[in-house]
Formats: C-alpha cells, sequence, structure tokens
C-alpha cells in the first residue's frame, strides 16, 4: 500500500466523506467554545449540558420532528433551571449541576428504555457518525456556522467576562447577559456536537480542545486558534485510525484529542516545572 493509497482508500465512500465533513465542523465550533469554558471554569456545565439534552433527543423521536429541536429545548431548560436553583437556594453552583444533570439524563435513559423504536435509540448515547443523513449534515453546518460567527464577533467581550467580569461592567457590558450568550452557545454547541459522537462523549469534545490550548499558550487570540486546529487534526486522525483498525469512529475522535492533551501535557512540563 502506497502512501497516496493509505490516506485515500478511507474517503473513497460517501459515507466517510459526509462523517468528516459533520466531524470537522463539530471539532472546530466546540473548540472555539471550549476557550471560554476552561478560562472561566465552566467545565462542569457543558458536561451537564450535554448529558441532560437526552429526554429532548428521545422525545423528538417519539413526535417526529428533528432530534436537535428537542436537544435545544433541553439544552436551555437546563441552563435555565440550574440558574434559577442556584439563585433561590443556598446550594452552590456544582451542587446544582449534579443535581440537574444527572437526574434528566436518568430521565432520557428511562424514556429511551420504555420508547419502542425500529431505530437503535443508543446511537443518541454513542453517536452514530457513519449514518449521518442529509438532515443531519444541514443541521450541523447550520448551527456550527452561526454559533461560531457569533462566537467570533463577540470574542473581546467574552475574553474582558472571563478574565475581569467587574471592569466588563464598568465599561458598559452586561456579564449576565455575556454569560446568556455563552450559555446558549454552549446549548447549541452541544446539539451540533451530538451528531458526530453521541450524549456521552460530547463532554470531551467541549473541554478537551479547551484544556491542550491553555497549555499550549497564555493568550487566549492564540487558544482561539490552537484549539480548533488541533481539533480538526484529532478529528482527520481519528477517522483514519477508525477505517484501519475498525474501531468507533466517535471513540478515536475522542481518544486523538485525549492523546493530544496528553502530548500538550508532557511538552509544556519542563516550563511548568520551572515555574514551581
Amino acid at each position: 500500500m502506497t502512501v497516496l493509497t493509505f490516506l485515500t482508500d478511507p474517503f473513497a465512500y460517501e459515507f466517510m466523506q459526509r462523517s468528516l465533513l459533520v466531524t470537522v465542523v463539530a471539532s472546530i465550533v466546540c473548540a472555539l467554545l471550549s476557550c471560554w469554558l476552561v478560562l472561566i471554569g465552566w467545565s462542569l456545565l457543558g458536561d451537564a449540558v450535554s448529558h441532560a439534552v437526552l429526554p429532548g433527543v428521545v422525545l423528538s423521536y417519539v413526535v417526529g420532528i428533528p432530534f436537535a429541536a428537542g436537544a435545544l429545548v433541553f439544552g436551555f431548560g437546563a441552563v435555565a433551571l440550574i440558574g434559577a436553583v442556584r439563585d433561590t437556594t443556598r446550594l452552590k453552583e456544582d451542587a446544582v449541576i449534579g443535581v440537574v444533570f444527572t437526574s434528566l439524563f436518568a430521565l432520557g435513559i428511562v424514556l429511551v428504555s420504555v420508547t419502542p423504536s425500529h431505530i437503535d435509540l443508543t446511537h443518541i448515547l454513542f453517536g452514530n457518525l457513519l449514518g449521518v443523513t442529509d438532515l443531519d449534515i444541514g443541521q450541523v453546518l447550520v448551527l456550527g456556522t452561526l454559533t461560531a460567527v457569533v462566537l467570533v464577533v463577540k470574542r473581546r467581550d467574552l475574553t474582558l467576562l472571563a478574565f475581569d467580569p467587574v471592569h466588563a461592567h464598568a465599561i458598559g457590558l452586561s456579564p449576565r447577559r455575556l454569560r446568556a450568550l455563552l450559555l446558549a452557545a454552549l446549548a447549541v454547541t452541544v446539539v451540533v456536537a451530538l451528531q458526530a459522537v453521541g450524549v456521552i462523549l460530547v463532554v470531551a469534545m467541549v473541554i478537551t480542545p479547551g484544556a491542550t490550548a491553555f497549555l499550549l499558550t497564555d493568550r487566549i487570540s492564540r487558544m482561539l486558534v490552537v484549539a480548533p486546529v488541533v481539533a480538526a487534526l484529532c478529528a482527520v486522525a481519528g477517522m483514519y485510525a477508525s477505517y484501519y483498525l475498525d474501531a468507533s469512529s466517535a471513540g478515536m475522535i475522542v481518544l486523538a484529542q485525549g492523546l493530544a492533551f496528553g502530548l500538550a501535557y508532557a511538552a509544556t512540563w519542563r516550563s511548568r516545572s520551572r515555574r514551581a
């Protein structure tokens, strides 16, 4: 087998081309958002929203509407519920997140178990990257492009929110509205990534690229370049690995992201030791 054959063989199939398109778009959007989630400390919130959309996806199947519609409703609902409980009780945010996301995820598991279906609803949990439809591709492209544009346009305001919300308020910005914008972007991004890797692994895509970029640079402008590039490369590497190893595509993509994080950790070990 030549190098050219090795590189071109997997994508001679249409389903692999479609999967690669969805994966790369989802990875780039998730990576952009992950930079601010890591800086603000909202990684656990990303985990919560990714699991909380499961009941919405199942109910969408039951009533016959696109999965993205139900996922968006439950994604926004979970964010609103977490905020409401946190603001009206003495509980800290991590405790509220733990209660809300596990309850909604459990509801989704119950709905999957009692819903008669001619399709395998476990694909919602682990993704069905190789079986994406034209509708899936359209949703990912539209939602992914809109989310990426909003994040890029508002990048300066979101960065100020991450580092100094008091200063942001002092110059006329509304930290509350910026947080709401970021949470809305999180809900939409989870729906985008859901098509690629499923509910359980989507949390890795909205955390790992940003964490990797954070290890490699201390400038947000560079993070916003490094994270999407690393995520896109991992998406391509994961697709190749899944084809030649006959393994799960979603699992290999997330595993590639984990490997990239490990390499970044090892590469920056010396500089961290000097600072310590």
